[in-house]
């Protein structure tokens, strides 16, 4: 047993061995025809192994983004911003302790997200033109969502987000010193939940790269506690129908989150912008379809920041070979983006061809 692995089953979370050692496979043809086999041998093994028991999804907020980004410049686009809705999810499973565990996925705090250089410069921009107001809607508080669905923020037990970009975990997590401009150190908005997060997207926070800093809140992790981490490497499962998996390339430590339920595997991650991204040969964005199609491209990245866009490539095959059909329309894999392009008519043509909308399983329980 490796160190890795040791650690990660003391944390209550079990690594997945058919990922070993895909990421490290040469040349990239190869490396990508390995990663598409082990997911593809995972997903049988992860179908069996019994599904979570309840999933909710809730919008956030909604903001703008620049078209040029969100299908990998491929779309043909008259208004240069789009508007993304983010999505909190609330998960129940079984751990594999034999406890009731509840997740947040991306609790998002949108006075965090404005302070991301780019997002920053963006609403001076818009506040000039006097636009803010077209692009940027609040659907709900993450820290109040959860009394709606019968459960108090002190129940939750994994806060997670598919990567750190404009999230400034202090204001998520708790901090033991004050954010610049306020007197006091940040509370927890979950106070017994411990953030579940990939070493290597911890690390870009130690040392950024100028390709990185525009999209990271800047001291986002200062003062965060040590003991409210849970720091994973590679691909993990959290417990029964629940696994992350190691999706890099949109950052270094990305991951997307994978769920059973009764209607198959879900998959959500920001890899791509809408269900036209992981299945561009059904997309009727105007010129999606056509690019990917003259480069013989499968999938169509969220291209903002291609730290590597091989890897997310391939991570996208990744979870395409990971979802199941969806059985209200077979030819859509059960992907959601955690962050997705709205179909709002004032952005045409840049309107998804189709989303699934949110999730709806089970029923939320309060824990014993």
């Amino acid at each position: 047993m490796t160190d890795t692995t040791a650690a990660a089953e003391r944390q209550g979370v079990r690594p997945i061995p058919e990922f070993d050692g895909v990421h490290e496979v040469w040349p990239r043809g190869d490396r990508l025809k390995a990663i598409r086999s082990a997911a593809e041998r995972y997903r049988e093994r992860f179908a069996k192994q019994g599904r979570v028991r309840a999933v909710k999804s809730v919008d956030i907020a909604a903001a703008p983004y620049p078209a040029r980004f969100a299908f990998q410049g491929y779309s043909v686009n008259v208004n240069p911003l789009i508007t993304i809705i983010n999505r909190m999810f609330v998960i129940q499973f079984d751990g594999f302790d034999g406890r009731l565990k509840t997740l947040v996925w991306e609790p998002t705090v949108a006075a965090g997200s404005a302070e991301a250089p780019f997002y920053r410069k963006l609403q001076k921009l818009s506040q000039r033109m006097r636009a803010e107001r077209l692009f940027v809607k609040y659907y709900n508080d993450p820290d109040r969502v959860l009394p709606g669905l019968g459960l108090s923020n002190e129940d939750i037990d994994y806060v997670s987000f598919d990567h750190l970009h404009v999230q400034d975990v202090r204001m998520i997590m708790g901090s033991d010193k004050p954010i610049d401009g306020e007197s006091a150190p940040r509370e927890p908005l979950f106070p017994n939940a411990r953030l579940l997060v990939h070493r290597k997207e911890l690390g870009t926070f130690e040392s950024m790269h100028p390709m990185q800093w525009a999209w990271y809140v800047e001291r986002g992790m200062d003062g965060v506690p040590a003991e409210r981490l849970e720091v994973f490497d590679g691909d993990v499962e959290l417990g029964v129908g629940v696994s992350l998996l190691w999706t890099p390339g949109h950052t270094d430590g990305n991951h997307s989150l994978v769920l059973n339920t009764p209607d198959g595997i879900w998959v959500s991650s920001e890899n791509g912008m809408a269900a036209d991204s992981w299945q561009p040969e059904l997309s009727k964005i105007p010129g999606v379809r056509q690019q990917a199609s003259f480069y013989g491209r499968e999938v169509v990245l969220n291209s903002n920041t291609l730290e590597d866009s091989l890897d997310q490539y391939d991570s996208m095959v990744k979870e395409k070979a990971m979802a199941s059909p969806s059985p209200r329309n077979p030819e859509w894999l059960q992907i959601i983006p955690s962050s997705e392009c709205a179909d709002w008519k004032r952005q045409w043509p840049i309107v998804p061809t189709h989303s699934h909308g949110g999730l709806d399983y089970g029923t939320i329980a309060k824990p014993e």
